[in-house]
C-alpha cells in the first residue's frame, strides 16, 4: 500500500502564511501539517509516498528532504497548478493509482492518529473517510445507506440545509484498491477530465461513479476521531487548540474564547449559561421564516427598540434602555457611577471589573455556601460610605436568591441612605418564586434610586442575538445611556425577536416549569457522586463543592480532555478554593455531565 498526497495548491485563504510558503507548511503548534502528516504516514510502513507539489514546489520539495523520512518519496509537479483544481493533480498521479492500493490525502488536514487507523484497518479495500455532519464543516458531503452504500455525493453548490441532519462530511482521506483504481475511478477520472477539464475536483469523479449499480467504494464512518481541515486563519486558530499536546494550554485556549464552542465538535458546554428550553420550535421557525429580510434590512434605531422593550416589561419607554447583550448596558451604567460601590463577592465580575478597585467596598459571605440575605447587606453596608450598591440576584455562581420581600426592604434602606442600587435580575426568572421581577412600573415610579439589570440571552436562551435590558426609576440615568451607545446597537435578528417574543410567554411559561423541575434532578443526581457537596441554587446553574483532595483545575481538565465537556472551575473567584459552577442544560446533556463525573470521582 501506498500514500498519495496532493499539496500543489495555493492556499490563498490564509493569506500572508502562504505569501511564500504551500499550504501544508504552515505550521500548527509548531509543527507544519506535512511534518505531521508524513510522520504518521511512516508509522503505517507503506511502501513509498508520492506527493503532488505545484505553488513553491521546489520549496517544498527541499523542506520535506529535512524531515528525515526513510519511507521513499516520489514528487510528480504540477505546473499549472494556478490554472487547476485537484482532479489535474491526481490525474498527474493516476499511474500511481494503478500500481498498488492507495491512501489519497489532501495536505490542509490535520489529524489524530487513530483517524488513519479507521481508514487503514478497515477490512473493506475501497472507502470514503467520512464524519457526521456538523455547522463548522465546509465541502462536499454524502448521503449514506444503512450499509454505508454512499447514495449520493453532495458539493458545495448543492447543498441542501434542509438536509444536513442527513449529511455525512467527507474528511478528504480515501482508501483506493488498486483493482478499484483501474477499473473505476482512473477510466472515469480520464473521462470526466477530457469532457470538463482540468478546472474541477476529483470527487466529482466519486459522484459519478456512486450512480452506477455497483459502484465498489463504501464509506467508513468516523465515531468521534478529531480532525480538522485548515482553509483559513481562523480554522488555524481551532485546529492550534484542538491538536496542541500542552493539556494545559488546550484548556487555556478553549477557556479564552468566551463561547464559539458550536465550532468544536461534539464538546458539550457547562460553563456559559442559556435556557436549555426556550425558544420553542414555532418561534424558531418564524426567526427563520423572515431570516431573508432580517439580514438584509437596516434595524430600527433606540427610540423603536425602546419602545418594543417597553411593550414586552411593560413599562414606560423612558424607563427602559435595549443593549447588545447585558455587557453594553453594563459598561455604559458603571460609567455613571461614582464614589464609593458596594460588590458581593465573589459574583459575576463584569460588574467589578468595570469599576475603580480603589473605589470598590466588598461584602464576602462568611459561610461554605456564600449565601447571604438583605439583611447581611444592611448590617455590613450600614457603616460603609457607599454611594452605589450592586447586586445579582439570584447570584452568579452561588444561585443565592433573596426573595422579592426582601428585596423590597433593601430597596426602601438603599433610598433612605441615598444609595444608588443596582439589582442584575439576569437570572431571576428561574426562581421558585412566582412573583419575583422588580421591573415594575408602579416599583420605579417611587424609586428613583434604583436600576434593575436583565440578561435576556440568559433567561431566554437566545445568547447569539446579543440582548439585554435596563430598566431605572432614574430617566435621566436612562437617557444618558442611550446617549452613550450606539443607535443601532442591536441588530435586526435581535429587534424582530422582541417584536414577537409576547406571543411566546406561555411557551415561556413553560420552559420555566421544565427547568426547575430539571435543576431539582440535576441537583439530586449530582448530590449523589463522592466528593461533591450541592449548594442550592435558584439559577439555571449549581455551584457544588469538591472535597479537598479534589483539584478542581484538575477535574476540568480531565471532563475537557477525556469526555469533552467544558465547566466552570471557580478556584480564582473563591480564593482557591474547591468550587464547580455547572450549567442546567437538558437531562440528556446533563446526565452526560453526571456520567464523566461518576467515572471520574467514583
Amino acid at each position: 500500500m501506498q500514500a498519495v498526497i496532493l499539496a500543489a495548491g495555493m492556499g490563498k485563504r490564509l493569506k500572508e502564511l502562504t505569501q511564500n510558503n504551500t499550504k501544508c507548511m504552515v505550521k500548527v503548534n509548531g509543527v507544519s501539517l506535512i511534518d505531521r502528516m508524513l510522520h504518521q504516514i511512516e508509522k503505517e510502513n507503506l511502501s513509498r509516498i508520492v506527493i503532488v507539489v505545484g505553488y513553491e514546489g521546489q520549496k517544498l520539495i527541499d523542506y520535506i528532504a529535512t524531515l528525515g523520512i526513510k519511507t521513499p518519496i516520489e514528487f510528480i509537479d504540477n505546473p499549472i497548478y494556478d490554472k487547476t483544481n485537484n482532479i489535474y493533480s491526481l490525474a498527474l498521479a493516476k499511474e500511481y493509482l494503478k500500481k498498488e492500493d492507495t491512501i489519497l490525502f489532501e495536505s490542509d488536514i490535520i489529524f489524530e492518529d487513530s483517524v488513519l487507523d479507521a481508514l487503514i484497518d478497515d477490512p473493506r479495500d475501497t472507502l470514503a473517510l467520512v464524519d457526521k455532519y456538523e455547522s463548522w464543516m465546509d465541502g462536499t458531503c454524502v448521503k449514506l445507506s444503512e450499509d454505508d452504500d454512499i447514495e449520493a455525493f453532495v458539493p458545495g453548490k448543492k447543498f441542501n440545509y434542509d438536509e444536513m441532519d442527513e449529511y455525512y462530511k467527507t474528511v478528504n482521506l480515501y482508501k483506493f484498491s488498486k483493482e478499484f483504481s483501474c477499473t473505476h475511478y482512473v477510466p472515469f477520472l480520464e473521462a470526466y477530465q477530457n469532457a470538463l477539464g482540468e478546472n474541477e475536483y476529483y470527487e466529482q469523479v466519486l459522484r459519478v461513479i456512486t450512480m452506477l449499480d455497483d459502484p465498489v467504494i463504501k464509506a467508513k464512518r468516523l465515531t468521534g476521531q478529531k480532525w480538522y481541515e485548515i482553509d483559513d486563519i481562523q480554522d488555524l486558530d481551532i485546529a492550534t487548540s484542538l491538536f496542541t499536546p500542552d493539556e494545559d494550554e488546550k484548556v487555556s485556549l478553549l477557556q479564552s474564547r468566551y463561547g464559539g464552542y458550536w465550532r468544536y465538535p461534539k464538546l458539550l458546554d457547562f460553563c456559559y449559561l442559556v435556557n436549555p428550553y426556550f425558544p420553542p420550535k414555532k418561534m424558531v421557525d418564524e426567526l427563520k421564516a423572515n431570516f431573508d429580510t432580517l439580514l438584509r434590512e437596516y434595524p430600527s434605531g433606540m427610540k423603536v427598540n425602546s419602545l418594543l422593550a417597553a411593550k414586552n416589561f411593560d413599562v414606560h419607554q423612558a424607563n427602559i434602555i435595549v443593549g447588545n447583550g447585558a455587557a453594553e448596558l453594563i459598561k455604559s451604567l458603571m460609567s455613571q457611577f461614582s464614589g464609593k460601590t458596594g460588590f458581593v463577592r465573589p459574583t459575576f465580575e463584569e460588574y467589578p471589573h468595570r469599576y475603580d478597585e480603589e473605589n470598590s467596598v466588598n461584602f464576602i459571605p462568611e459561610n461554605k455556601d456564600y449565601s447571604y440575605t438583605a439583611d447581611d447587606l444592611m448590617n455590613f453596608f450600614a457603616d460603609k460610605p457607599i454611594d452605589n450598591l450592586v447586586v445579582v440576584n439570584p447570584d452568579n455562581p452561588s444561585g443565592n436568591y433573596i426573595k422579592k420581600a426582601d428585596l423590597l426592604r433593601l430597596v426602601d434602606w438603599a433610598k433612605n441612605k441615598g444609595i444608588k442600587l443596582l439589582i442584575d435580575e439576569s437570572f431571576v426568572d428561574f426562581a421558585d418564586e412566582e412573583d419575583h421581577t422588580l421591573i415594575d412600573q408602579a416599583i420605579l415610579d417611587a424609586n428613583p434610586h434604583l436600576s434593575v439589570m436583565k440578561s435576556i440571552s440568559k433567561s431566554y436562551g437566545v445568547p447569539g442575538l446579543r440582548l439585554g435590558v435596563l430598566a431605572s426609576g432614574d430617566q435621566d440615568i436612562i437617557a444618558k445611556m442611550k446617549k452613550d451607545v450606539a443607535i443601532w446597537n442591536i441588530n435586526s435578528f435581535g429587534e424582530f425577536y422582541m417584536q414577537i417574543e409576547e406571543k411566546y410567554k406561555k411557551d415561556y411559561a413553560k420552559a420555566l416549569i421544565e427547568i426547575r423541575s430539571e435543576r431539582a434532578r440535576f441537583q439530586g443526581e449530582l448530590g449523589k457522586i463522592k466528593g461533591i457537596r450541592v449548594i442550592p441554587s435558584q439559577a439555571n446553574y449549581v455551584m457544588v463543592e469538591l472535597d479537598k483532595n479534589i483539584s478542581p483545575k484538575s477535574l476540568l481538565k480531565v471532563l475537557l480532555l477525556k469526555h469533552s465537556i467544558l465547566i466552570k472551575e471557580l478556584t480564582s473567584k473563591t480564593g482557591g478554593k474547591g468550587y464547580l459552577r455547572l450549567a442546567v442544560r437538558n437531562q440528556e446533556d446533563n446526565d452526560k455531565l453526571i456520567a464523566a463525573l461518576k467515572t471520574e470521582l467514583m
